[in-house]
């Protein structure tokens, strides 16, 4: 099928959205990629457009999000279709079967584990028929993590000839925010999840999204309590994100063909300062964290959130995104011999949430839509999909790097 369009940007008037087109606006405006601007407003896109000052040649698409004949005539056009429209269990469902079966390429930015193995069992067959490759998780949730646990297990079979079998990420250093959709997003989890109990259950297993049938491994829940972590000499508590993160990179595992060993362990925590205030600091981040949750879960509190936190279509400022910033540390341990533990750190230069996620997004749709993958349709992860390619394009484009430590 003859596709005139490289990247879709679908979702182009929201706040991820406009970060993504002003991204490829900037930095691919002259080269010989063809990408193309949609959503549901005609006003809105040419608002945007104006915003920019983007070039006449950049198309506006018009469909609906529930109108599968109008997704359907954009998605037959484009290579890979990037999507920011959240939350994904609400507005995604009928572009993802649209995509699988038009065999058009696909990228997001969900963390919604429930929906991503509904996903998956749904289209799988019918993305693996028609050769489109549908890869979600391509933001800080959950490239850092995947790609960072791809690249210090290549290291380390390339050093010492085995994988490791212990991979623990640290979260260091962050500065940045929430969007509006961010919470719109988790607090739509928890609504499903109160109406259907079958959720809570895929969202507490900690191999949710591995492969139908495959074997599971030997992580148990994600950590909700402060610990000391003898590796890195200090007191951890929870990582926000683990809970998409860990799932990710566990699939990763298993499409990889158990590259990095059947009895391979993954977990994420966030680093607290050394010293006797390390514990306070851990232990106030789970009692917050395991707060937060609660309130979530009910009602009452979830609406009482809903009223202070930002609304849809907000987000941090363009000073604070610029001002942004994130490290993790990721330790790879050698299955025997401790002198042969590898460290890798990944950095991003801009906001964790929207200035690095809108430019991970961008670089894995120019992955899936220009590179040379060996991977064909089906459900992948941003590692097990592009992990070579990416490790090419994020620190080149996206101001995201790995490096041995």
């Amino acid at each position: 099928m003859q596709r005139d369009i490289d990247v879709l940007v679908w979702g182009a008037t929201g706040f991820t959205g406009q970060i993504c087109t002003e991204f490829l606006d900037e930095n691919y405006a002259n080269s010989n990629v063809k990408w193309a601007i949609a959503g549901r407003s005609k006003d809105k896109l040419a608002q945007v457009s104006r915003e920019l000052d983007l070039d006449d040649s950049i198309e506006h698409l018009v469909a609906d999000s529930h109108d599968m004949d109008s997704l359907r005539a954009l998605v037959k056009r484009a290579r890979v279709v990037l999507t920011t429209v959240g939350p994904y269990a609400r507005y995604g469902s009928e572009l993802v079967q649209v995509c699988a079966e038009e065999g058009t390429h696909y990228c997001d930015l969900t963390g919604e584990v429930q929906w991503m193995r509904k996903m998956i069992d749904t289209h799988q067959e019918t993305a693996e028929q028609s050769g489109a490759r549908i890869v979600h998780t391509c933001g800080f949730d959950s490239i850092p993590s995947d790609l960072g646990t791809y690249f210090v297990q290549k290291a380390m079979i390339e050093k010492h000839g085995v994988p490791a079998n212990v991979v623990k990420y640290r979260a260091k250093k962050f500065s940045g925010g929430f969007s509006g959709g961010t919470v719109d997003s988790l607090m739509a989890m928890m609504e499903q999840s109160k109406d259907d109990p079958s959720i809570a259950r895929t969202l507490a297993d900690p191999y949710a999204l591995n492969p139908k049938g495959a074997e599971r491994g030997l992580d148990g829940p994600d950590r909700t309590l402060p610990d000391y972590d003898a590796d890195f000499d200090t007191w951890v508590g929870p990582f926000v994100m683990a809970g998409i993160n860990t799932r990710v990179v566990r699939r990763s595992n298993a499409l990889l063909g158990y590259q990095y060993g059947h009895d391979f362990r993954y977990d994420e925590a966030t680093i607290m300062p050394r010293g006797p205030l390390g514990f306070a600091a851990a232990a106030g981040m789970s009692l917050g964290s395991n707060a937060m949750n609660a309130m979530a879960g009910l009602e009452p509190t979830r609406k009482l959130m809903q009223r202070f936190m930002p609304k849809p279509g907000e987000g941090p400022s363009r000073e604070a995104q610029e001002a942004g910033f994130f490290e993790i540390e990721i330790l790879a341990k050698h299955p025997s011999d401790p002198g042969k533990n590898l460290k890798a750190r990944v950095k991003g230069d801009k906001d964790p949430g929207y200035g690095s996620t809108a430019k991970m997004l961008v670089e894995s749709a120019l992955c899936l839509a220009h590179d040379d993958l060996a991977t064909g349709g089906g459900f992948w992860t941003p590692a097990s999909a592009m992990g070579d390619e990416l490790l090419k394009r994020l620190p080149a484009n996206a101001g995201v790097t790995f490096e041995l430590i």
